[in-house]
């Protein structure tokens, strides 16, 4: 069988990051997909919690179409999850972090989300940008349980205030704190406050989560080999009481950021 051909695309994407890292710095949180371009999004434009009716019937469609994706590609994908035991201290509300890699690592995430105790949902904090793209993912990005994020400041108070809501309900948030998606890049980056600075406001835990990568035998639809993942659940890490919002922030965001460098050695063999 011919080996397929490596998407000009891909390698423009991959040419992207490998400056972006040599660069350092803020260079980690760029952007490196050619996304469609979009605007800041209005209050009027997002339902984040599905009060319309019209959002209501188009939330379960798109709730259908996640679930039939997320039986593909667990099998596609060889999806494993490793460190469940560590989801049995979480009762109620939680943020989930996770490496962002791949347009379906917030299906690895699912396979987490899914194994803690208690019914709930999974909502993910999206870039604005993704509000826009065409087709099926467009369709997902727009009604399959997602948080926008927007620069309209309205819009981000009606964000937060749904975040609350999930969350004192016993929901489960994703936020990528690493903010860009780095296409099958397997290190971990530099991360943003936001997924911190939101357990340490709505007092509830974070469940850290990377992923790691192993070449498959098989060829992806860009002519690279199709990855597998190893999701590794690691402790959970909890607010203090005893400290103020923002010494929770940063504590709970080097804790975050201690746990994804150790598990990179300890898988890869490698510093990062």
């Amino acid at each position: 069988m011919k080996t397929p051909e490596r998407s000009p695309e891909r390698l423009e994407v991959l040419d992207r990051i490998r400056k972006l890292e040599s660069a350092g710095g803020d260079r980690y949180f760029m952007d490196v997909e050619n996304d469609p371009p979009g605007h800041p999004l209005t209050p009027d434009e997002v339902d984040y919690l599905q009060k319309k009716f019209s959002s209501k019937i188009t939330t379960r469609m798109a709730r259908l179409v996640a679930v039939m994706a997320q039986k593909k590609y667990r099998r596609d994908l060889q999806m494993k999850v490793v460190g469940e035991e560590n989801l049995a201290a979480i009762h109620g509300g939680a943020i989930l972090t996770c490496n962002h890699f791949s347009i379906y690592d917030n299906l690895a995430v699912k396979e987490v989300a899914d194994r803690v105790p208690g019914r709930h949902r999974l909502y993910k904090v999206i870039k604005g940008a993704n509000f826009f793209l065409p087709g099926m993912p467009g369709f997902l990005m727009r009604h399959c349980d997602t948080f926008p994020l927007s620069t309209n400041f309205k819009t981000t108070k009606l964000l937060s205030e749904a975040m609350e809501t999930v969350l004192s309900r016993g929901d489960l948030v994703l936020i990528y704190p690493e903010q860009a998606m780095w296409w099958n890049y397997r290190k971990p980056r530099p991360t943003k406050p936001g997924a911190f600075f939101y357990a340490a406001k709505f007092r509830v835990p974070i469940i850290p989560i990377f992923v790691t990568m192993k070449d498959q035998d098989v060829m992806d639809e860009y002519g690279f080999p199709k990855q597998a993942y190893t999701i590794h659940v690691m402790p959970p890490i909890f607010p203090d009481e005893n400290k103020t919002l923002r010494e929770n922030e940063t504590s709970m965001q080097e804790q975050n950021r201690t746990l994804c460098k150790q598990k990179y050695r300890e898988i890869y063999g490698k510093e990062c």
